[in-house]
């Protein structure tokens, strides 16, 4: 009968002590384990401007209307993570569309692996420019380029290197002769041609004390499918890059040699192929060489609710291969005005041989005009990023 008591106390002293002491410590690593983390944000922008080739427009004063709304989402869970941002533009310009969206995974501090519409690793990132209008790369699908694929980053206390395979650009259909649609937010191959199996390399080695400064060299090579005659031609590019991460100043100098081979039908031009984005489509000299500048100084200001300043002057110049085109040329004056979530470009950009700016639209980055002159547009854009 003792016996029996006895154990029957053991059990209520250790049934206890789990109770206070164990249980608690259970509890606690169920609180602390990691749970799945999601942010959201995005931006709401307007856009006024006024063109030096629209009389119209001239004639009221410019135009001022709605620019573009955007939602942007990122999740991590653990090693795991997501970044998506979805656009919507007016209908004219492409209506909504992904700018970016992929997954992430996290091997340890320094690398990480990235899947599905991620940027293409080539030339300065995530810009080669300060203003809104982006640099001349931009609009030959040099500059925040995003494509489908799979890509590698390891970004140490020196060195960063990328090596990634892109299958093809954004697909939005599927069919087996459809040409590439043009409603996407980074110019890409149209028209009869689509971008396939392309492999790209990045290398940056960091100088400086404070690793300031970045100077790089990148490499890209894929194939270029016909719809038409069923072969594959190539593309290749080659750019030497570099950055200056000052804590005012900021310098971005690039030089880039771009090459395409078609295999088109004989009775089509194989010196010109298509490029799209927005909705829209223009041609685009097969071969050329770009050189860019751009340089920035921020000044800390306390004007109002105003509390930086950073003027800019962004260049581009398109030296195409073909001797009878005509090249192009890009310069954007102007100043970033930040004031709390609200962030001001006001620009005066100019252009020759330039789609965007003045002349003629559909071949002005391939032919182009010897006659042309140049054309400026007066920009304000007002964004309230959250």
């Amino acid at each position: 009968m003792k016996k029996t008591l006895l154990v029957r106390s053991y059990k209520l002293i250790l049934s206890t002590a789990l109770l206070f002491f164990v249980f608690p410590v259970l509890a606690q690593d169920a609180e602390n384990e990691e749970k799945p983390k999601l942010k959201l944000g995005g931006a709401l922008r307007f856009n006024y401007n006024l063109s030096s080739w629209k009389d119209g427009q001239k004639d009221r004063g410019g135009d001022f209307g709605y620019d573009m709304f955007r939602v942007n989402a990122e999740g991590s869970y653990k090693s795991i993570f997501l970044n998506v941002e979805y656009r919507l533009y007016s209908e004219a310009f492409g209506g909504g569309f992904l700018k970016q969206g992929w997954m992430g995974y996290k091997i340890n501090k320094e690398d990480q692996i990235q899947v599905g519409l991620t940027q293409v690793p080539f030339g300065l990132q995530q810009y080669n420019s300060h203003n809104w209008f982006f640099n001349l790369t931009y609009y030959v699908g040099l500059e925040d380029d995003h494509d489908m694929g799979i890509k590698y980053i390891h970004d140490s206390d020196r060195i960063q290197y990328q090596l990634a395979f892109f299958k093809n650009a954004e697909e939005l259909q599927f069919g087996s002769t459809t040409e590439t649609d043009p409603s996407r937010y980074s110019y890409d191959i149209t028209g009869r041609n689509k971008e396939i199996n392309q492999f790209n390399g990045k290398f940056i080695y960091k100088l400086g004390k404070d690793r300031q400064h970045q100077l790089g060299t990148s490499v890209q090579y894929g194939g270029i499918y016909n719809l038409d005659t069923k072969e594959t031609g190539n593309h290749h590019g080659f750019a030497l890059h570099y950055e200056y991460l000052g804590e005012k100043w900021n310098v971005k100098a690039q030089g880039m040699i771009i090459d395409h081979n078609l295999k088109t039908p004989d009775t089509i031009s194989d010196k010109v192929l298509q490029f799209g984005a927005y909705g829209a489509n223009y041609g685009l000299a097969a071969k050329f060489n770009m050189y860019s500048l751009a340089v920035s100084r921020s000044i800390p200001v306390e004007i109002g609710p105003i509390s930086n300043l950073e003027f800019y002057n962004d260049f581009g110049f398109m030296d195409k291969a073909e001797k009878d085109f005509e090249d192009s040329y890009m310069n954007v004056t102007g100043v970033l005005i930040t004031a709390g979530n609200v962030y001001t470009y006001i620009d005066y950009a100019a252009g020759y041989n330039h789609s965007w700016l003045g002349g003629n639209f559909v071949d002005d980055f391939s032919v182009g005009n010897p006659d042309a002159k140049w054309e400026a547009r007066f920009n304000i854009n007002i964004g309230y990023y959250f």
